[in-house]
């Protein structure tokens, strides 16, 4: 008996093998794949039946391999973990070697022979989870791809604010990597923008040390080659100390303790300023005093 017969016990049998597979299947209780999203017990049915289908689709025809593709792609984009997939292998494979094993007629129950069917289920297993699982996590990761450049970009925003002035606020740690982007940004913006000058501000960076400063330097030396200042606000005590105690040269920046000194100090660059209107304000309003009190 070679695997070519065991192959055709299972798919001449697949209702049967399919319905012991969906009692296994269903005993686990879903812990798994039901904490991750809220469905119900027709729903998850559905799938498993989809998933069984798929698996014997590969085993009919081991070449093709759109089935198992599409179901990876459904899975993921409901959210269920990887184990719903090993899981639901793993039972099929013990449900079809148990089912072949029973429904032999004449077979030589030696250590061979048994060894000789787990093995030929296990041909037809072990290429359908390796396809699924390199499916799910290629998915993951061109996922997870999309969603760290989305963060990178939402982490180093460049803002303008009027005719050039530009703002960039920096919230959390910067690494080697964070530094590179805020670098691309700061250049691409600066140009895009046509800013005159560039604020950025560090209030909510937790942590200015050596390499963080050497970013900030780099960058607003590269802004200074495109023609436009940059302005370092946000130092905090904390920071300028830290900065003193590091040794740090920030003698070619400008730099403003609050974002509202480094605004104005950029409207002065522009040859603009902030006009109070309050001595106005208040001769209207004793005017208007005067005239009530007529």
């Amino acid at each position: 008996m070679d695997m070519t017969y065991f192959r055709k016990i299972a798919v001449d049998n697949s209702d049967e093998i399919i319905q012991k597979w969906l009692k296994e299947v269903n005993e686990l209780k879903k812990e798994e794949y039901d904490s991750v999203t809220t469905i119900d017990n027709e729903f998850i049915e559905s799938r498993n039946r989809e998933f069984v289908n798929v698996i014997f689709a590969s085993i009919k025809d081991p070449s093709s391999t759109k089935a198992v593709e599409e179901f990876a792609a459904k899975i993921i984009k409901l959210g269920w973990p990887l184990s719903y997939i090993t899981d639901g292998l793993e039972k099929f494979r013990s449900v079809t070697t148990e089912f072949i094993l029973n429904n032999l007629e004449q077979f030589d129950f030696s250590s061979s022979s048994i060894s000789n069917i787990i093995k030929s289920v296990d041909s037809w297993i072990s290429p359908i989870i390796h396809l699924l699982v390199d499916e799910y996590s290629g998915n993951w990761e061109n996922t997870l791809s999309l969603q760290r450049m989305a963060l990178n970009e939402l982490s180093a925003p460049l803002i303008p604010v009027v005719d050039g002035i530009t703002i960039m606020p920096l919230i959390g740690t910067i690494d080697t990597e964070r530094a590179q982007l805020i670098m691309e940004n700061l250049l691409d913006g600066t140009i895009t923008h046509n800013a005159e000058v560039v604020l950025i501000d560090i209030t909510g960076v937790p942590v200015v040390d050596t390499m963080v400063a050497h970013h900030l330097i780099q960058a607003a030396e590269a802004v200074r080659l495109t023609g436009a200042t940059c302005i370092l606000v946000g130092i905090r005590p904390e920071i300028a100390q830290t900065i003193v105690n590091l040794g740090i040269d920030l003698s070619k920046f400008v730099t403003k303790s609050s974002l509202k000194k480094g605004f104005e100090a950029a409207l002065e660059m522009t040859n603009r300023k902030i006009v109070h209107f309050r001595k106005e304000e208040d001769s209207v309003k004793n005017l208007i005093s005067e005239l009530q009190g007529e």
